[in-house]
């Protein structure tokens, strides 16, 4: 269990957090720029300073008497811009944060940079590179993994194989990860709870169907999505899809439902003022 209370002035606005996260929980963090939600990570990680009460498995990292500086808190920390060692091999990068080259082994084979190991970060891809850092975050086994926006830089491809990695180290290590994304349909496939941020304040809390869902089909319009997930709710089966910002749900008949697969490409349209799903070949 995290049990987060941050105080902090930042501009013109009060970051004001009152949170608890279940351990191996994956939380996802939403909201506008300027809302406070990359200083929360830093405070968590312990790289800016706030009025906090800060426990991670009732150890204490923070409060008005005491600060555990970042090299003794147990993160891993992914940023959007790498922050790899620049003269250092990957695997360089993986053993400077432990000398386990066993871990690290397996970490460049599970996220295909085996055969890369002896390259330099300028060598790499930016989905190498990211592919990289998640892995040097991973080499302490952290408690918490806090990362930044990590994949917004990247193509959807590349995107999409990410955050199956992420997942599967995520399940793996047993961590609990807090996501700053702006992508609904990243959040919908990884976290298992959101939280929306609003000039410092969490203004939605809750599972990403809940939150992310917006369905308005009083507009006659046609528009590509992506089919996240089918659900079956008594007789009928609703659709999840993702469209731009917005995640909406389209309930399907039961003799469509095989036409589908979860991840395919679908257009949305309106047909006598419902919601119509079609697949895209």
């Amino acid at each position: 269990m995290i049990d987060i209370n941050i105080s902090k002035k930042i501009g013109d606005i009060d970051l004001e957090i009152n949170l608890n996260i279940k351990q191996n929980d994956f939380v996802a963090i939403s909201g506008i720029s300027g809302s406070g939600k990359t200083t929360l990570l830093r405070i968590l990680a312990g790289l800016d300073r706030a009025n906090a009460n800060i426990k991670v498995d009732h150890c204490l990292w923070q409060d008005k008497n005491f600060f555990l500086p970042i090299q003794k808190r147990d993160i891993g920390f992914v940023f959007q811009d790498y922050a790899l060692f620049e003269n250092m091999s990957v695997e360089g990068n993986l053993l400077y944060v432990t000398k386990d080259k066993e871990l690290a082994h397996y970490l460049l084979k599970l996220t295909q940079l085996d055969g890369l190991k002896k390259r330099f970060p300028h060598q790499l891809s930016g989905g190498q590179k990211q592919r990289l850092a998640l892995c040097r975050a991973f080499m302490k086994k952290p408690k918490l993994l806090l990362m930044d926006e990590p994949l917004s830089a990247l193509d959807p491809a590349i995107r999409l194989k990410l955050q199956q990695d992420i997942l599967h180290l995520h399940k793996k290590f047993k961590t609990t990860t807090i996501l700053i994304s702006h992508d609904p349909s990243e959040i919908y496939k990884l976290a298992n709870r959101v939280l929306v941020l609003k000039k410092g304040k969490i203004v939605k809390d809750g599972k990403p169907r809940d939150v992310l869902l917006k369905t308005k089909g009083s507009q006659k319009f046609a528009l590509e999505g992506e089919l996240m997930d089918i659900i079956k709710a008594d007789i009928i089966y609703i659709a999840i899809v993702a469209i731009g910002q917005q995640i909406v749900e389209i309930v399907l008949d039961q003799n469509d439902v095989s036409f589908f697969k979860i991840g395919q490409k679908v257009q949305v349209s309106t047909k006598a003022f419902s919601l119509n799903l079609m697949p895209i070949d």
